[in-house]
């Protein structure tokens, strides 16, 4: 089995994922043949199957799925060494990948990341924009920008500082609404948030709380708009949808969004930018660190308090 090529096991990784031949093929730019080609010769060296055909696709086999956590940990190592191998030399080239919020990696990061390409013209930056916490020390990323204090050792960790959530709203939406004036006003109005409650969605309800007892409970609030994504909440705010949780640094940019009950509400988000130890004698990452540092504490200060 030591014998089996990656590149097997990369097509069955990408069939897995998508569900069918012919998109695992366009995911890594092969023809449906040779990609069936690659799932028949792996299963041919495991001796069992791992797919059933059915209406709605490939369906992997119990086998499949437990081989697919190990098939995972492959294409992180691949990835990972391929990132370091451009980036050996000492000239400041190569791939880097960051892991970000989205809201951080739409709104926050396109000019940081740019400054820093203006000046490193042949530095490649991958981003993977996700609420999730990527694993640093698997290499599912090279640098993360995280809400969290990171807990895992063998990290080079650098606070940014606490980014702060507040209620906003278009102005739109309060010509025709209303501004509410207390926390009691809240309840007659629309509000944007999850559709689900995730883990980080429940330790903040906590928090939230437990800063703000003379605030609404969150579950008597009107969430007349749900959705999974912070950057489709940012932009259902922007259209007048109601009133919704957005990071003040990026709501003074549009003179349209308002702040709702700012002396009653605000959530600080503590931010750091993180690394793996390992990479701190690679050129590129530090740069990149750095510029990420420097950048989002800019960031960072623009969300205190206006005189």
């Amino acid at each position: 089995m030591n014998t089996i090529s990656w590149d097997l096991y990369r097509t069955f990784l990408a069939v897995l994922r998508t569900g069918s031949l012919s998109a695992g093929a366009r995911d890594l730019g092969l023809t449906q043949p040779t990609a069936g080609r690659h799932v028949e010769a792996l299963e041919r060296a495991l001796g069992y199957p791992l797919f059933t055909r059915s209406q709605q696709g490939l369906r992997p086999t119990d086998a499949a799925l437990s081989l697919q956590p190990y098939a995972e940990t492959l294409a992180s190592t691949a990835a990972a060494m391929e990132r370091h191998a451009t980036g050996a030399s000492g000239d400041i080239s190569g791939v880097v990948r960051i892991s970000a919020s989205d809201v951080i990696g739409i709104e926050v990061l396109p000019p940081i990341l740019a400054a820093l390409q203006d000046e490193h013209p042949h530095l490649t930056i991958e981003l993977s924009l996700s609420d999730a916490v990527e694993d640093l020390l698997r290499r599912d990323a090279d640098i993360a920008i995280r809400m969290t204090n990171p807990a895992q050792e063998a990290l080079v960790a650098q606070r940014i500082g606490n980014v702060p959530i507040g209620l906003h709203a278009h102005q739109r939406y309060l010509d025709r609404y209303g501004m509410p004036l207390s926390p009691a006003d809240l309840k007659g109005h629309r509000f944007i948030g999850f559709d689900r409650k995730t883990a980080f969605i429940r330790a903040m309800e906590v928090r939230f709380q437990a800063m703000m007892p003379t605030f609404p409970a969150l579950d008597e609030l009107n969430w007349s708009y749900r959705i999974d994504s912070n950057v489709a909440q940012l932009a259902a705010i922007r259209a007048g949808v109601g009133i919704g949780f957005c990071q003040t640094g990026v709501a003074r940019r549009d003179p349209d969004l308002v702040r709702i009950l700012p002396d009653v509400f605000e959530l600080p988000l503590e931010t750091w930018v993180v690394m793996h130890e390992n990479l701190r004698g690679g050129l590129r990452w530090r740069k990149t660190f750095d510029a990420l540092v420097q950048g989002l504490r800019d960031y960072a200060r623009e969300t205190r308090p206006q005189d």
